[in-house]
This record gives structure tokens, sequence and C-alpha cells, in this order.
């Protein structure tokens, strides 16, 4: 079988890639093929994560494990995109190098029959040209109506004990 995927940067602009991929496929041959359609180089770290329909983030998929004893942490060679991506659960976030934080939104569109002929993973459509840094990202605080500067005013509010190390 062939899912057809549409990949779509997380920013304003119309950013995205729709590639063919064979569903037995592994998820790093997966992030290779997305990498390699936005002209990554491949050589950045990266995780999938699952995610509701809500894109709530839930259980990552690395590239490696960086835990020191050994974790629990699915592996994209041994994890396969048919065991991940289904029409149930549809969706998926790849984040591309930490440091910078690519994050994209991963959807299946499409499942097919292969083509004879046709070799993959194949890029259908490519629209818009990757920035050359990624979008900037704005988080919220936790408590929207604190002031961050005022926290420290209050330092003898926080209970500490004098001798406390």
């Amino acid at each position: 079988m062939i899912y057809k995927i549409r990949i779509i940067l997380d920013a304003k602009e119309d950013i995205f890639r729709d590639i063919e991929i064979e569903a037995d496929n592994s998820m790093e041959e997966f992030h290779n093929a997305i990498a390699q359609s936005f002209g990554f180089l491949g050589n950045e770290m990266a995780s999938f994560y699952t995610c509701d329909n809500d894109w709530k983030q839930d259980e990552e998929i690395a590239l490696f494990d960086m835990s020191e004893s050994g974790s629990d942490v699915r592996l994209m060679n041994e994890t396969f995109l048919e065991d991940v991506l289904t029409e149930k659960t549809p969706k998926l976030i790849y984040v591309y190098d930490f440091l910078n934080m690519w994050t994209f939104f991963v959807e299946l569109a499409d499942i097919v029959e292969e083509e004879a002929g046709r070799s993959y993973p194949n890029i259908l459509f490519s629209f818009g040209e990757l920035p050359e840094f990624p979008p900037e990202r704005k988080f919220e605080a936790e408590n929207p109506n604190m002031d961050i500067d005022d926290s420290f005013e209050r330092y003898d509010d926080l209970d500490f004990d004098e001798n406390w190390n």
C-alpha cells in the first residue's frame, strides 16, 4: 500500500510537501524523505510524535535513543509507518533539528495501491520555500497574568530558610 501524506511547516505562510511513500517503510525512511523534500541535509536530531485529532502531542518516536540507561523510547528504525499512521490515527508531529525546532504537521491524506514503474518515496507536490530561519515560537506563560519581573520583587515571600544549603 502507498500512503499519500501532506507535511506542513508550522508557519504563517503556506509551506508544505505532498509525498507518496510505501506504508511498510520505517519511520527513519520517512524522516529521510521529509528532510530531503524540504532541502535539509538530514544530519540533525529529529523525532516524530503521535498526537490526537487536535494535534495534542503524545508518544515520541526518536531518531536515536539519547538516554544513558536504555529507555522505552520507540526508535524510527524499529517502527514502521503503517504501525503509527493509520486511518484512525492520521496525524503526527515531526520536529527536525532540536536547536532550531523546525516543526511540521503530518497528515495521512489517502491510501492507494502501488503504481507499477513508479519509485517511492515520491514528491507529488511542493508548495512554498523553506525560510532561512525557522518560524519564531511564542510560548504563553502558565499564568498569563503573572509578570515575570514582578516575581523577583517578591523574593522574600518564597519562604526559603536562611541557611538552605
